[in-house]
């Protein structure tokens, strides 16, 4: 067994992913949604506290490097802004990691908040003001419905769905899949999910048993 089935076995062997029971895996990335997974970290991936100037983050050849331990194919969606050289230059990186034809991308959209008296933001810098009163831009994204189509349209190709994202969105697909496509369901996920979803699930994963797999320290 050489360095790479040593790996595979390993991850699939820790996380439960057996080869026999999910024999054929097609996965989806929600990155809007696991990127945000180790925000709230205290603690580096073995376990040291964190200085003051580090946080934990996604790598994404890690991430491929992981996926693709257990994984048929990968389909990475993630929305972009053309007028921010930094987003323009992770989806280049993305589509030479996965592969063009295997990342899913739309610009963001920036949706206008209304400010109330009992909102507050903790950097001024992004508050802007007008007639109406007080607001701020929040990027938006959504890709369920893309995720949800592709998953339907590719449902020959797969026997199991991993879908990387918590999203409680996703529970009509989810449980479309399993009744009418015979489909097993894994759910790689980062946070507390609705328990409505977490029913219909084959198995769920913590992005925390992920962590030594698919992050990095980074100085801030």
């Amino acid at each position: 067994m050489d360095l790479r089935e040593l790996k595979t076995k390993t991850i699939r062997d820790t996380l439960g992913i057996s080869a026999e029971q999910f024999p054929k895996i097609l996965t989806f990335v929600d990155f809007a949604n696991v990127n945000h997974w180790f925000n709230d970290e205290a603690y580096d991936i073995g376990g040291t506290p964190l200085q003051e100037n580090q946080s934990v983050e996604i790598d994404i050849e890690k991430l491929k490097d992981f996926l693709s331990c257990f994984s048929n194919d990968i389909r990475f969606y993630y929305g972009h802004d053309p007028t921010h050289s930094g987003s323009m230059a992770f989806h280049r990186a993305t589509k030479h990691i996965f592969g063009a034809h295997r990342v899913f991308t739309k610009r963001i959209q920036q949706i206008r908040h209304d400010l109330t008296s009992t909102d507050s933001v903790t950097n001024t810098r992004l508050v802007y003001s007008d007639d109406k009163g007080d607001f701020v831009w929040i990027p938006k994204c959504n890709f369920d419905v893309e995720i949800a189509v592709d998953a339907m349209r590719l449902s020959d190709n797969y026997d199991t769905i991993c879908l990387l994202s918590s999203d409680a969105d996703f529970a009509a697909l989810i449980k479309h899949l399993k009744a009418k496509e015979a489909k097993k369901i894994i759910l790689i996920k980062g946070g507390r999910i609705d328990g409505s979803l977490g029913r219909l699930l084959d198995l769920k994963i913590d992005a925390s048993q992920t962590k030594p797999y698919i992050a990095h320290i980074k100085q801030k």
